[in-house]
């Protein structure tokens, strides 16, 4: 909220009422209204306008479109009712009003509270829980109704249940659904439905109506039955911004009795235009298969010949085949003949005259033999020379005149006689044989 205490210019119509707008909606939270409607008006924005009065004042208020659709009832002049809106300022002009998020008629605080109050309990005893609800049978045979032989949603549902589904029984377990005793009916017919069990699924349910008229739906006795029923239930109360505790316990829930008679039977007519359409479909794709079983037959037929024209082809085939290979044959021997006479005649060009050669090599064998005595003899004279040449340098001819070899131990040669010290062992070769001595 802005301050204006400190201001000191002169404030415009629209920042006056901009002003007081915020500071109604900062002091005055959403809040609960009673009181009676007067010059109510719908206009085709579907945002609603009228006045809520009671003895001593009025307050105007509007209900937009987004919330007024929420609406399971039509508001009228001179309903009462209990509303919660937020306080505000029309700042246009300057209008003060009351925007309206919820609507309900005067007196079903108690309703809504004992609704809330059941369905918390029945909760947490795990009657709403997704995995105890059942499936509803595709194909039922017999349909059980639990509702009022007067009511006009049992016509629907008898129409659309003959229209859609002739061959289907129905069964119809009377029962008050307004009232102070239509509650504990309810539950009865429904118990009584279990017990007979001729039906494969119950449809329990009735119109539309205020929430005192539908009420007999929230009791509790009637919760309980739906629990304990061994037949697949539906509940089909009201219109489609209805609910009752019977919604929540029942198996499914349809939005109107006439829905709740099309979810349980299959449309007939539908079902057998769509087995004409796949019977149809089935002797297209027979005589299909028929085709292809009829054109394979044709081309192995044709395929197939009788045994002895196939003996007559082979025969056929093998003298054909035999002439071939003679054929190749004769080739293979030409060809073997002709390359035999060409390594014949390069083996003429290249053979050597054996005459000749022979010639030749005893020519040959002539020089080497005369060549080999020249080397003999020219060996054996140097040899004659190294002989002479090895007797005259022989130490051991140089002893035949006398001479002689004096070692020192170790085989050593005596040179120089201060090699030999006194007591040194010697010994001396001569020409025949040895001597050992010792130097004094």
């Amino acid at each position: 909220m802005r301050d204006l205490s400190s201001r000191r210019e002169i404030l415009t119509v629209a920042e006056l009422n901009q002003a007081a707008r915020e500071a109604i909606e900062q002091a005055l939270p959403a809040l609960w209204v009673a009181g009676e409607i007067s010059n109510f008006r719908r206009y085709d924005s579907g945002h609603c306008y009228f006045v809520l009065k009671d003895a001593q004042a009025q307050v105007r208020c509007v209900m937009f479109r987004h919330r007024a659709s929420l609406l399971g009832w039509q508001p009228t002049d001179g309903s009462e009712v209990e509303l919660r809106a937020v306080p505000s300022l029309y700042e246009a002009r300057g209008d003060f009003q009351l925007n309206v998020e919820t609507m309900r008629r005067a007196g079903l605080g108690a309703l809504f509270a004992a609704f809330e109050r059941l369905k918390a309990k029945l909760s947490a005893e795990g009657l709403f829980a997704a995995e105890r609800k059942r499936p509803l049978p595709s194909f039922p045979r017999t349909v059980g109704i639990v509702t009022s032989t007067s009511a006009a949603a049992l016509r629907d549902m008898l129409t659309t249940l003959r229209r859609r589904a002739p061959g289907v029984h129905v069964i119809v377990y009377p029962a008050l659904v307004q009232g102070e005793d239509a509650g504990r009916q309810i539950a009865r017919a429904i118990a009584l439905a279990g017990e007979r069990a001729e039906c494969d699924v119950l449809i329990v349910g009735r119109g539309g109506g205020s929430i005192e008229d539908l009420w007999s739906f929230n009791e509790e006795v009637v919760a309980r039955a739906l629990a304990a029923s061994p037949i697949p239930t539906v509940s089909a109360v009201g219109h489609e911004t209805d609910f009752t505790i019977a919604d929540f316990v029942a198996d499914a829930r349809a939005t109107t009795p006439t829905a709740a008679a099309v979810m349980v039977v299959p449309d007939t007519a539908r079902l057998h235009e769509q087995l004409q359409a796949q019977a149809a479909a089935l002797g297209r794709a027979q005589w299909r298969l028929l085709e292809q079983r009829m054109q394979t037959l044709d081309h192995l037929s044709r395929r197939l010949t009788h045994p002895g024209a196939r003996a007559r082809d082979q025969a056929v085939a093998l003298g054909h085949l035999q002439h071939r290979l003679a054929q190749a044959q004769a080739r293979l021997l030409d060809a073997a003949v002709g390359r035999a006479g060409h390594v014949a005649s390069r083996l003429a060009r290249v053979r050597p005259d054996a005459a000749a050669k022979a010639a030749e090599l005893a020519r040959l064998a002539a020089r080497l033999s005369s060549a080999g005595s020249r080397l003999i003899e020219r060996r054996q004279s140097g040899l004659a020379a190294l002989r002479a040449s090895l007797v005259h340098l022989n130490p051991e001819a140089v002893l035949e005149r006398g001479y002689s070899i004096t070692r020192l131990p170790g085989g050593k040669v005596l040179q120089d006689a201060r090699d030999a010290l006194p007591g040194t062992a010697l010994e001396t070769t001569l020409a025949h044989g040895s001597v050992r001595s010792v130097v004094g």
